[in-house]
């Protein structure tokens, strides 16, 4: 498992009624369910890993997509935790941590 996936995992397990956008780079990823609920409510692609043990499914949506996802996602019933790169990695890996919590609308 890679420390990134190592490091969703973790937050998620704290949000676990939540769908959980997790901040990568220029885009926020989603996992498994989330993914599958995301996808479906954002009409975007649902990538499928059958080889992979941890990530069932994943979809992205790009960080200028985000206000959107949030109003779509909460007025269809979901809480949100959006999780951000709180700082730039020197040397290892990103410190990220959730930043918002959305409730459903």
């Amino acid at each position: 498992m890679t420390h990134l996936i190592q490091q969703y995992t973790a937050i998620k397990a704290k949000y676990k009624d939540a769908i959980l956008l997790f901040r990568v780079g220029d885009f926020y990823e989603t996992f498994n369910e989330d993914a599958e609920t995301v996808a479906l409510h954002m009409r975007i692609p649902l990538a499928i890993h059958e080889q992979k043990p941890d990530i069932k499914a994943a979809a992205s949506l790009s960080h200028y997509h985000l206000h959107d996802a949030l109003r779509i996602l909460t007025r269809a019933g979901y809480k949100v935790a959006v999780c951000d790169q709180l700082k730039a990695p020197k040397a290892g890996p990103t410190k990220r941590g959730v930043t918002d919590l959305l409730e459903p609308e």
